[in-house]
């Protein structure tokens, strides 16, 4: 199927003029030149070029790596250097790269499912209200026993993990709640629901960016970076690239913080919503505890979740701009690494 769609995509472009070219404005690039249609939701990014393949009308075909379909119609007005340049005298003489077709449809072909769930969620703008949910990773491990990043070796206790000790990243929530699966295909959605996370496609992270989620979000091992990113991160309005940086500085500023501190040295022992809030206070500025509620199931502290704004890397400044929230959990125990026989499935923690 994928040879006979690029044998079609070669025969249809072979004859026009073709060049790179870098887009003025963020527009939707869409299926037809009617523009009734944009499957997954493109738009162009304007730090990127593209294969421009024809001019009609008023319009631009471009090549988009790693969409299907990879050809789509733009305004000629995303390319205003492109439209003074409407036949072949004209483009070999301006300063845009002549490319070889061929080579760039095989490259569209084998970067599809690498690059395709990615980039195509650039939005003109960020959300407004995030919320940041934090797991204490002990408590969850209490009924997830069987979870790949919960399950523990005969030697687990020698060594002390980053998880055990520290809050670990559930996920970055844009708001409103029911805000999810953004330009998402009802594939991807259907998988997504039915928790066959293995089965979504790879985010096209950087070696560094997953590094650095691993020691964060021990889920990794379980694909829930994909889950999160197909239900919430599609919605942020950046790359997942920069949706995990955002969501690992995050994290490191709380864990490094009093309030990461506190927890260090308490486990075991009991905290309350009051408690909290103050070191929200002490860390982040006066009234940022009141952006801050708790999650508890079965006598334990599961989570802390975190209300957002935007505008800033500093949480100090998003705590500011977040919501102002309640917390129906005013107590909870800080777990310790390692199952008890408290907790059982009564607890049902769940993601």
């Amino acid at each position: 199927m994928k040879k006979t769609l690029i044998f079609l995509l070669l025969f249809s472009v072979a004859l026009f003029a073709r060049f790179e070219a870098t887009p003025v404005q963020e527009c939707e690039a869409f299926n037809n030149m009617k523009h009734t249609k944009n499957t997954h939701q493109v738009i162009l990014d304007i730090a990127q070029k593209y294969t421009v393949l024809k001019h009609h009308k008023g319009q631009n075909l471009v090549l988009i790596k790693g969409e299907q379909p990879a050809q789509r119609w733009v305004d000629e007005n995303c390319f205003e250097k492109v439209k003074k340049h409407t036949n072949k005298s004209d483009v070999s003489r301006t300063s845009h790269k002549v490319i070889n077709i061929e080579d760039e449809l095989s490259q569209a072909a084998i970067h599809m499912t690498k690059t395709s769930h990615t980039k195509k969620y650039r939005k003109m703008n960020t959300s407004k209200q995030n919320l940041l949910t934090l797991s204490w990773h002990n408590a969850f491990c209490e009924t997830h026993r069987y979870k790949k990043e919960c399950k523990r070796g005969l030697l687990s206790g020698l060594k002390k993990k980053y998880n055990e000790s520290h809050f670990v990243l559930h996920g970055l929530w844009p708001q409103p709640k029911n805000k999810m699966y953004c330009g998402v295909s009802k594939k991807h959605v259907g998988m997504d629901k039915h928790k066959q996370w293995n089965r979504l496609p790879d985010l096209g992270l950087s070696s560094a960016t997953k590094e650095a989620l691993k020691n964060v979000m021990p889920g990794f091992s379980s694909n829930l970076h994909k889950h999160e990113w197909f239900k919430h991160g599609t919605c942020y309005g950046t790359s997942a690239e920069q949706y995990y940086l955002d969501a690992v500085n995050l994290v490191t500023q709380v864990n490094d913080s009093k309030v990461g501190i506190f927890f260090m040295k308490n486990i075991g022992k009991s905290v309350t919503l009051k408690q909290v809030r103050h070191l929200f206070d002490s860390s982040f500025g006066v009234g940022a505890g009141k952006h801050v509620e708790m999650k508890c199931k079965g006598g334990l502290l599961t989570e802390l979740w975190l209300h957002l704004g935007t505008g800033s890397d500093k949480l100090q400044e998003l705590l500011k701009k977040g919501k102002v929230t309640r917390s129906r959990c005013q107590k909870g125990r800080i777990d310790k690494a390692g199952f008890t026989k408290e907790t059982g499935a009564k607890a049902g923690f769940g993601r």
